[in-house]
């Protein structure tokens, strides 16, 4: 699997992905926004855009990611993230903040270091960020990580989503989970 970093706001690149194997496909087009990619034999597998934020430059939002929809689960999404967390934090950036509408790229983005800030955006996302914000105890934590998972609790959802969230329930984020523990 090769990681690249095809371009940083505000000359990224275009990129052209399959709608039938991308969710957000059309979003990539946008050549105002940083893109970052997961490939194999020069076939995209995952991709993220990102950008500045508006108000304060010492932060990067992620806003799109996706991964091809036949691999998703093999854990190619927070690898891509964590490449992209760490060129943004080379190039200065503070923080990076995302808003995730799922329960799977909710823990996907933990998986990467970030966490839920306690807010959520207008269009009923949950905002996560990295650093995580400061001052959580090990019990902070695992209340914070819930009270994510509770948010999307309150949703209508796919069996899949319901069955993940159930088999959340009072678990450590992952950050801070080791095999087996509970």
């Amino acid at each position: 699997m090769e990681y690249d970093l095809l371009g940083w706001p505000p000359d990224g690149p275009k990129l052209r992905l399959d709608y039938e194997r991308f969710s957000y496909a059309g979003k990539f087009v946008m050549t105002n926004t940083g893109k970052a990619v997961a490939r194999t034999d020069d076939e995209i597998v995952a991709a993220v855009a990102f950008n500045e934020d508006r108000t304060d430059a010492s932060t990067l939002w992620l806003r799109y990611v996706t991964v091809a929809r036949d691999r998703r689960g093999e854990g190619i999404g927070p690898e891509l993230l964590a490449r992209v967390r760490d060129r943004a934090l080379e190039r200065g950036y503070d923080r990076l903040r995302i808003a995730v509408n799922n329960p799977f790229a909710y823990e996907a983005l933990y998986r990467t270091g970030f966490a839920y800030t306690g807010e959520t955006t207008g269009i009923a996302e949950l905002l996560l960020e990295h650093p995580a914000p400061v001052g959580a105890s090990d019990g902070d934590a695992r209340a914070r990580y819930q009270a994510g998972l509770d948010e999307f609790r309150d949703r209508d959802l796919s069996e899949a989503e319901e069955q993940f969230l159930e088999s959340r329930e009072g678990r450590r984020p992952p950050d801070f989970e080791t095999e087996g523990e509970t």
